[in-house]
């Protein structure tokens, strides 16, 4: 079954989503408390900040992720600047909840400390403060104002609004092609990934005893189109097709070749976050992503561990 819609809130609501259930229950972790708000009804009022938070809890959500929620939001009113989740890194890893942008860049997001929601959300509606400051200012871990340190390559400004078509649909990774200035460069790129098969895959065919696993190899479909030309990191969570319930596999991760990749050595490729702090870039070589991907896929590492602390020599280097 897909996501169901979400409700259109009142004036002055913002909606807070729970996405994580046991047994068909809403779990919230210490959130609520944390953010420390006064209950009327379903609605959490925020401290001295006025915000009202609407509480909403449908097992029909669990696992909606922050690159799914443009889809959802209802369409019978106006679109609201901003939608709270409440998801699995807040209940079980004790994570600040997660702000998901409808405005700038539709499906970003960014993580605030709890005690500082309602504060940092009557900046948002009152034009005080911009989700791309919030960005800006995450830390490797994607919290805003963080002190996990400053990321060495952080995620770009929101440029003026332009439409992208979705991605093609996967249970694996995909390498997207968004700069296409440098064919020879591109060519290059994907016979170091091992070359591009007939279906469109790089690393699909590989020798298990061949696979060197300090720098695992890559598997990915590649997507080749112009009209992903200039995509940047934040779009891509509300790009990728949403599965259609918690227990189907999902698209990985999204990987791209931009100028970056094309003018530093090392073809160093860009890997999007899209669970954690979607849109959330990490720059790596292109010989270590296929040891990234592996790692999460298996839950063997956090995606911030691959994120470059700035003025910091990342460990893949220094091993």
């Amino acid at each position: 079954m897909s996501f169901p819609k979400l409700p259109q809130p009142e004036p002055g609501e913002v909606l807070l989503v729970c996405t994580c259930y046991e047994d068909g229950k809403a779990l919230w972790g210490g959130l609520l408390d944390e953010i420390a708000g006064r209950r009327e009804g379903d609605v959490l009022v925020v401290g001295g900040s006025g915000v009202r938070l609407r509480l909403i809890e449908d097992y029909g959500w669990d696992f909606l992720h922050g690159g799914n929620v443009p889809a959802l939001v209802a369409d019978d009113g106006p679109v609201p600047p901003v939608v709270v989740l409440a998801d699995i890194p807040v209940v079980y890893g004790g994570d600040g909840p997660l702000l998901v942008d409808l405005a700038a860049i539709p499906g970003r997001g960014v993580r605030v400390p709890s005690a500082r929601l309602g504060e940092i959300l009557a900046d948002l509606l009152g034009g005080a403060l911009a989700f791309d400051h919030l960005v800006r200012n995450m830390d490797v871990c994607g919290m805003y104002q963080g002190d996990g340190g400053r990321p060495a390559f952080p995620a770009p400004p929101a440029p003026a609004q332009r439409p992208f078509p979705a991605l093609p649909s996967t249970a694996d990774v995909l390498l997207v092609r968004t700069f296409f200035d440098d064919e020879e460069g591109w060519r290059a790129l994907l016979d170091e990934l091992g070359g591009a098969d007939e279906e469109g895959w790089v690393g699909a065919d590989l020798d298990p005893d061949e696979i060197d696993v300090e720098h695992y190899p890559l598997t990915a479909f590649v997507v080749d189109d112009r009209a992903f030309e200039g995509m940047l990191p934040g779009h891509v969570p509300a790009l990728v097709p949403p599965h259609k319930k918690h227990t189907e596999e999902h698209t990985t991760l999204v990987v791209l070749a931009d100028a970056r990749t094309f003018a530093e050595p090392g073809r160093p490729l860009t890997v999007v976050d899209l669970y954690d702090t979607p849109g959330q870039p990490a720059v790596l070589p292109c010989r270590m992503v296929g040891s990234m991907a592996c790692n999460l896929e298996i839950s063997n590492m956090d995606f911030y561990e691959f994120v470059a602390v700035e003025d910091t020599e990342p460990w893949w280097e220094a091993s």
